[in-house]
């Protein structure tokens, strides 16, 4: 069974470090790669971004699931990007090359190209930094963060149940899955995708009812413990800022301000190399 966001207990030192710090830094890396279309820094953001996949122990078959599902959206997303638009890239850059000798309003420009190359080069830099933030970040250590960095526990708390709950929906899924199959519902790939999706759509009604009772539950735990009643509360995995934890802070805070220092240099946020 493939996990889609899900915590992968390991040692790391980017497990080590704290959830507000992964959170912080998630922030200011998105806003880096957001803020920008210069290809030069989005490169350097697209390599460190796999560089860390090694240092945090994730495997590539931990995140398969993920990246294939990527890959595909990107795909889609960059060829009706060229087809609803193909000469976008000329009115962003000032200027029109032509290659291979071709002509026409589809005809391949090197003004286009390069524009979808850092619009692709943007999901490289920022999707491995989210899937590595998703999968090192315990939700018990990162809601106590939350709450301790100034965010209301009952707001923190509420983000832990949610990361919590994903991959408890995928295993109730794949168990109800598992269920139906040996009552005879096909759903592997020997049945028809139209077969599958109307079998699959059957054990929607069970996941759905499974999970209200799963929250019933949840909430009269939470009401038992009178949970709400204080303006605060301790945390079991509380745990304290270290030099590791400022120093990954300001280092993502500089490719921000690398970020925003480039856009004023190249007079915008595009790098035009055809100047």
């Amino acid at each position: 069974m493939n996990n889609l966001f899900n915590y992968i207990e390991r040692e790391s030192p980017i497990h080590e470090l704290t959830g507000a710090t992964k959170l912080v830094c998630l922030l200011l890396w998105s806003l880096a790669a957001m803020t920008t279309y210069d290809t030069r820094l989005l490169a350097v953001m697209s390599v460190l971004g796999v560089a860390l996949f090694p240092v945090g122990r994730i495997k590539l078959k931990d995140v398969t699931f993920m990246l294939v599902f990527t890959l595909v959206y990107l795909a889609l997303s960059t060829t009706l990007v060229y087809l609803f638009s193909p000469r976008h890239g000329c009115g962003v850059y000032g200027s029109t090359t032509l290659l291979f000798g071709l002509s026409g309003y589809f005809a391949p420009t090197a003004e286009q190209l390069f524009f979808q190359l850092n619009y692709i080069l943007k999901y490289f830099a920022t999707i491995p930094f989210v899937l590595l933030f998703v999968c090192t970040t315990n939700p018990s250590e990162f809601a106590a963060s939350l709450n301790k960095i100034g965010v209301p526990y009952s707001v923190a708390y509420s983000v832990a149940l949610a990361l919590r709950y994903i991959p408890d929906i995928q295993k109730q899924y794949h168990e109800i899955s598992q269920a139906s199959q040996a009552r005879g519902i096909e759903l592997s790939k020997k049945a028809s995708l139209v077969s599958r999706l109307k079998s699959a759509s059957s054990i929607l009604i069970p996941l759905v009812l499974s999970s209200m009772d799963r929250i019933e539950v949840i909430a009269n735990a939470m009401e038992l413990r009178c949970f709400g009643k204080n303006k605060k509360r301790t945390w079991y995995m509380e745990r304290k800022f270290r030099l590791i934890d400022y120093l990954c802070i300001v280092v993502c805070a500089l490719l921000l301000v690398a970020s925003i220092t480039l856009t004023h240099i190249n007079g915008s946020r595009f790098y035009n190399p055809f100047l």
